[in-house]
């Protein structure tokens, strides 16, 4: 159950909470989460002119603070954008797959969202873009800590059912009588949304209205920021843009601009899309005191004509391969992390929950197991190894991998989204360092590493038995059961 504080409560939490790290003024935060941005896809990550589109505002922001190399994510978007916002790995909250349109879905109330510990410390909050957290009003995110919200409740692959009897000169009809209707599946809207409001549905969702919504997420975001800025009051804006989700396709404004195809022109408005925000910081004041963020969710698509290049990493999202785990991940926060600092140090998405909260004053709930731990010692350079050494590694429900500094050990192989998940007989090890594209089993030389990486694997399935797991489609509310 959530607890809600009195007026008087979330003053006083205001007010005896301690800043972090020495700041005279709790810094904005403002994530850019991109949808399906791939490793290979940006400059600063070896893309950019390669991909057909230079990304000189994001390659800027890399130069001004930190990018790492060896962030990763988890391999489905429900599950990465769960384990941001709750700093739990989504096994744990019955999250860790993208949901099925009927069937119950998202974050129990019980959860407590980054929105809701960074609202209890004054800030203002707004999310523009995918929620895919919770497709009932009930659970949308101004049920969870978010004062304002634009965007979708699920995903992007359902602007295409509306289009599926729209020949073009390439893709034929499929027929008014065997396609989509109404009566079949119900259309999904662009949603507009406030705190205590019931959310109205501003238009729907279909290939037009996605091509021009990275516009309006922008112009939402950006309004926001000048606003809060203006009242000189601190604030989260958490910016889920749509792009370069499938069907991958820019602003109208943006056809034909690189003359290298949609994927570069989507690039091109990426880059954009993120350079109008970093100018609303600066122009409302604020640039200084903000920690800006622009990653990604997960690995690169795994369909054509959309697929995505994740560089060096073999795979594809929907997998544990480096290519669905890997994501670019760039921070810049002027005076505490050092301009042009690169790590290949291992982080999680689940660890920017705790160093977030922590980098507003905040504290993390200890009545549940959160999993994401403070990186910001890592971050602003004060220590040169990360505060974890591996993770578990789940496809949906399964234990596919672990990964463990640098060796990665699966008991699952599958290599594309599209391949059968295959059980191993014996698991493989590989060494990244040496084997980027996850090739040469080395386990019968180092079986010494399965100590370690097994000892990762035991003590989360430990912490699974102590504290069990929510069921996928637990309703509200939810208790968790007494210990």
């Amino acid at each position: 159950m959530k607890v809600c504080l009195s007026p008087l409560a979330l003053l006083g939490a205001l007010f005896t909470a301690p800043l972090a790290y020495g700041q005279s003024a709790p810094p904005n935060i403002v994530v850019m989460l991109f949808d399906n941005l791939a490793y290979g896809e940006l400059g600063s990550y070896g893309g950019g002119a390669l991909r057909g589109a230079e990304t000189p505002r994001i390659d800027r922001l890399a130069e001004q603070g930190l990018r790492l190399t060896n962030f990763n994510v988890e391999a489905q978007c429900t599950p990465s954008r769960s384990a941001l916002l709750t700093g739990r790995f989504p096994i744990r909250s019955g999250t860790y797959r993208v949901p099925r349109s009927g069937q119950p879905d998202g974050l129990t109330l019980w959860e407590q969202t980054l929105a809701e510990l960074l609202s209890a410390r004054g800030y203002a909050t707004g999310i523009w873009g995918k929620w895919h957290l919770g497709s009932s009003e009930s659970r949308f995110p101004t049920r969870q800590g978010f004062d304002e919200w634009y965007g979708v409740p699920r995903t992007y692959d359902e602007v295409m059912w509306s289009g599926s009897d729209q020949a073009t000169d390439l893709t034929p009809a499929l027929g008014s009588k065997q396609g989509w209707n109404e009566s079949l599946a119900p259309v999904q809207y662009i949603y507009e949304a406030k705190q205590g409001q019931a959310p109205r549905q501003v238009k729907q969702l279909d290939l037009a209205s996605k091509r021009t919504l990275d516009a309006e997420l922008t112009e939402r975001a950006t309004a926001f920021i000048k606003r809060n800025a203006g009242a000189g009051k601190p604030f989260f804006a958490y910016i889920p843009f749509s792009l370069p989700h499938m069907p991958t396709q820019p602003n109208p404004e943006f056809a034909g601009r690189t003359g290298n195809g949609s994927w570069a022109d989507s690039l091109a408005e990426i880059d954009h899309r993120a350079g109008q925000v970093l100018d609303a910081l600066k122009d409302a004041g604020v640039e200084d005191n903000t920690l800006v963020i622009v990653t990604s969710d997960n690995g690169g698509e795994a369909t054509h004509p959309w697929r995505g290049a994740n560089g060096p990493w073999r795979g594809t999202y929907f997998t544990a391969m480096e290519g669905g785990l890997r994501a670019p991940f760039i921070l810049r926060w002027p005076g505490h992390v050092p301009a042009g600092k690169v790590s290949n140090e291992i982080v999680h998405i689940v660890d920017l929950y705790t160093t977030l909260a922590h980098a507003a004053g905040s504290q993390v709930p200890t009545d549940r197991v959160v999993d994401g731990v403070d990186q910001m010692p890592l971050f602003s350079g004060r220590q040169a190894n990360s505060n974890r050494e591996g993770f578990p590694a789940y496809v949906a429900d399964r234990l596919t991998a672990v990964k463990w500094r640098n060796w990665k050990m699966h008991f699952i192989q599958q290599d594309e989204m599209y391949d059968p998940p295959q059980t191993l007989a014996f698991p493989r090890l590989y060494n990244l360092l040496a084997d980027q594209r996850e090739e040469h089993d080395v386990m019968l030389e180092n079986t010494w590493a399965l100590q370690p990486m097994m000892g990762v694997v035991g003590r989360f399935k430990a912490s699974l038995e102590k504290f069990p797991p929510i069921e996928a489609g637990t309703p509200d509310p939810y208790t968790p059961a007494a210990r």
